[in-house]
């Protein structure tokens, strides 16, 4: 039986590469688009339960919108569910990434700044449009009728290109310490155990996929001693040699 979490398919609509596996009045390639929002919860159903987070500048493939909620699957890792359809945009390819454990952009490029602050977690992707010194300007996308922010910037040693990768993943998992537990969650401001090591991976190039039970595939059963950056697996949990 295909896993739900990775299938894209409901009652009404499925993904185009379905097509004779499995029953639905219509089929779609689907439509990808861009989220324009801090942390974006994946849910069960429309109004149900987190099952996992999107970051800012993260895609999802939409194959249907029903009731302001967006149905389809994570381009991260093909994680099926729904998301607020209003935080969806169309792409607008990052260039950088959050480097920071966590950063914020702001409205205007002053440390003093007492202008509003929307926070972004490490992992998150934006476009710049421009660095001077010590500040990034950034492309954003809002809504036509948001009061939103007049400009977005964040300080620039909080971000790198996009293409560049973390050299070890046990250095990425450490900054997370003290990050708040948070069933489900994949930012730095509450973060589960499978989220933490997807996170540590993905950072470093590795494809991850999000729940534990799908991590237990990863690589080869350890031999001997545990070695650094070993994954240990018990019921329902996961968690990262160091």
């Amino acid at each position: 039986m295909s896993d739900p979490r990775l299938t894209p398919a409901n009652s009404r609509v499925a993904h185009a590469s379905l097509a004779g596996t499995v029953d639905a009045p219509r089929f779609t390639e689907g439509e990808w688009r861009q989220v324009e929002t801090g942390i974006l919860p994946l849910l069960a159903s429309p109004e149900g339960p987190r099952e996992r987070e999107l970051l800012q500048g993260e895609t999802f493939c939409v194959l249907e919108e029903v009731d302001g909620f967006a149905f389809g699957f994570c381009g991260r890792d093909g994680y099926v569910g729904y998301v607020f359809a209003e935080f969806l945009f169309p792409l607008n390819p990052p260039t950088h990434r959050v480097k920071a454990i966590r950063s914020f952009w702001q409205e205007d490029p002053d440390i003093k700044s007492t202008m509003r602050v929307f926070p972004l977690s490490f992992g998150a992707r934006l476009r710049v449009a421009r660095i001077e010194g010590d500040w990034a300007r950034l492309t954003i996308q809002t809504p036509p009728d948001a009061v939103w922010f007049r400009e977005a910037w964040i300080p620039s040693a909080h971000i790198a290109p996009v293409d560049t990768v973390e050299a070890d993943p046990v250095n990425v998992a450490e900054m997370f310490v003290g990050t708040p537990y948070l069933w489900g969650g994949n930012s730095a401001f509450g973060i589960d155990c499978s989220g933490l090591v997807q996170a540590a991976l993905t950072a470093c190039g590795q494809d991850c996929p999000a729940d534990s039970d799908m991590q237990m595939a990863l690589g080869a059963e350890a031999q001997g001693a545990y070695r650094r950056g070993d994954l240990l697996f018990w019921q329902g949990h996961v968690a990262v040699v160091v």
